[in-house]
Parts: C-alpha cells; sequence; structure tokens
C-alpha cells in the first residue's frame, strides 16, 4: 500500500461511487437500502478497504493533515489483522507491567505477519517510551 504525492484525490469519495470498493470488491455505489433489506448486502459488504483509508490518507496528506493521514495509514494496516488480535495487542500496550520481550514479539508479528510496518513502529516506539519511564 504506497501512495504517491502527485496522486490528486477528490473529497468526499462518496462523489465517485464506482472508485470506492470494500474489501471483497463491492463498489460504494453497489451498497443499496433494498440491497441491505433483501440481504444481498450484509455487514462484510460493506467493510472499509485498506485501498480507501489510503485514499483518505491522500486527502489529508493534500489538506497539510499529515497525523490525520499517518493514521488512516495505521487503520488501512490494521485491516489485516484480526479484530480479537488488535484488543490483544491494544490491551497490552497498557503502560501496566508487561513485558518488553512480549510487546517486541508483537511489533515483529505486526510486520511479519502482517505486514503492519507503521503499527510494529509504533509498538517498538512505546516500547522505548515505557523503558525511559520505567513501566515495563
Amino acid at each position: 500500500m504506497t501512495h504517491n504525492d502527485s496522486d490528486h484525490v477528490e473529497y468526499p469519495l462518496s462523489d465517485n461511487p464506482d472508485q470506492v470498493e470494500t474489501p471483497d470488491g463491492t463498489t460504494l455505489s453497489e451498497i443499496t437500502l433494498e440491497g441491505i433489506v433483501d440481504g444481498e448486502i450484509d455487514g462484510d459488504n460493506i467493510a472499509i478497504s485498506p485501498d480507501t483509508l489510503e485514499k483518505q490518507a491522500q486527502v489529508a496528506d493534500q489538506n497539510g493533515r499529515p497525523q490525520l493521514a499517518q493514521n488512516f495509514r495505521r487503520a488501512a494496516e490494521l485491516t489485516a489483522v484480526p479484530d480479537e488480535r488488535i484488543l490483544e495487542i491494544y490491551n497490552a500496550l497498557r503502560p501496566s507491567g508487561m513485558e518488553k520481550e512480549k510487546l517486541q514479539s508483537m511489533a515483529d508479528e505486526l510486520e511479519e505477519e502482517y505486514d503492519a510496518q507503521i503499527n510494529a513502529d509504533l509498538v517498538r516506539e512505546a516500547i522505548d517510551v515505557y523503558e525511559e519511564r520505567g513501566l515495563l
């Protein structure tokens, strides 16, 4: 999931509904109330895709909001991580005496298993801060 600063994405993305897709390839224009009522569209069809989050990140970059863009990119990476695992990692990041090795293992897992480099870097940064503050 790379981004190119020369790409220009128009906001709101909903103005171009055929260019916004869910992870299974359903376009925004295909998601209708009728489809939901008829059971043709379910929760999996309306999940956000990494590509859509990257487009939102590009909009944020274009508008001088790099921190927001980084948050969108972090979220895009996390779409590949199971919800249960995200909650385990989140809970492990609470500064309550977590073991450095366990946090490092989680960072490695994010990087190697889910290709979530931005999130792995965030966990490693937390390790450094917790270590400096004596919280590990």
